[in-house]
């Protein structure tokens, strides 16, 4: 028995440290607004997914204005084999044709979207879901690739159909959001000049709504560590220029390319800082956030 107390002891002295530790950064983030980027892994997960919600909630609860933006690939892929529907990709960018857009937005603004909505409400938040159409949130314009030709060196312009990127954002739901507890959801679908329908990238969005919301943190759950030196450790933190750096020495390549690009966008636009972090690892989004090591790669402005 009394083993038993020793035990249960060292545990309370130990979330006692742990709430130590975290009390500042608590205070610190108190007011401030964080765009969370979900996907990948955690969003897979149902273990994940729970402890995300459950994080975004206490988020909530101690001051921080949450802003949560979601994907959804594996998903709309999973739909797009049912209905037999083929898509390709385009420098990571899933062509979407009349057909296919119908399917994203379907999957995105829909089951998906509900779904997150839902667990951070069972989890004892308040939350809306919502998609860049509703309150014309994301005025989307269509992006436009071009492919040079290796042997006539002629540049080709390619029709990805209905994927967008970010041309305005309209903050006024979520500034009304900001001032009560309500934590928004966002799927990252957009409306065109013509009310069209697009789909969009969901870094790519919540970089946007990031910037537009003049945020403290922009924060990309991934499916790696963070953003790797040449040896493959994690870097903790960097500046602008060191990522410039990395990406034009070849350090920081492929997939991590268009992440990094992401957050430099955002910090350029005036988010403090922009940090990616591993969503495998359960409460990722608190380890970074309160404690002092944090859990992935921060870049902030050089």
């Amino acid at each position: 028995m009394a083993k038993k107390d020793d035990n249960l002891k060292s545990k309370s002295h130990a979330q006692a440290a742990i709430l130590g530790e975290a009390l500042p950064y608590m205070r610190r983030h108190a007011g401030e607004t964080f765009v969370i980027k979900y996907g990948g892994h955690a969003m897979g997960d149902p273990d994940l997914a729970e402890l995300f919600a459950n994080d975004v909630v206490l988020l909530n609860h101690v001051g921080i204005n949450p802003i949560v933006v979601h994907g959804g690939g594996p998903q709309i892929a999973e739909m797009l084999d049912r209905l037999k529907i083929q898509s390709s990709f385009v420098d990571g960018l899933r062509v979407t044709n009349a057909a296919t857009v119908e399917v994203v937005e379907m999957v995105l603004a829909g089951k998906i979207n509900k779904q997150i909505a839902a667990a951070i409400n069972h989890a004892g938040g308040l939350a809306v879901g919502l998609s860049g159409k509703d309150g014309n949130l994301i005025h989307a314009t269509k992006v436009r690739r071009t492919k040079r030709d290796p042997d006539s060196n002629i540049e080709k312009i390619l029709d990805l159909g209905f994927v967008g990127e970010p041309k305005s954002i309209t903050t006024h739901l979520l500034e009304v959001f900001k001032e009560t507890d309500i934590i928004p959801v966002i799927a990252p679908i957009g409306s065109g000049d013509n009310g069209e329908t697009y789909n969009i990238n969901a870094d790519t969005a919540a970089g946007s709504i990031a910037s537009a919301m003049s945020a403290s943190r922009l924060l990309l759950l991934t499916d790696v560590a963070g953003v790797l030196d040449e040896k493959g450790a994690l870097i903790q933190k960097m500046d602008a220029a060191k990522a410039i750096e990395l990406i034009d020495n070849g350090t920081i390549k492929d997939g991590m390319i268009p992440k990094v690009e992401t957050c430099l966008n955002a910090i350029g636009e005036g988010v403090d800082a922009a940090v990616i972090i591993d969503g495998r690892v359960p409460h990722a989004l608190l380890l970074e956030l309160f404690t002092e090591h944090g859990a992935g790669t921060l870049i902030e402005a050089s």
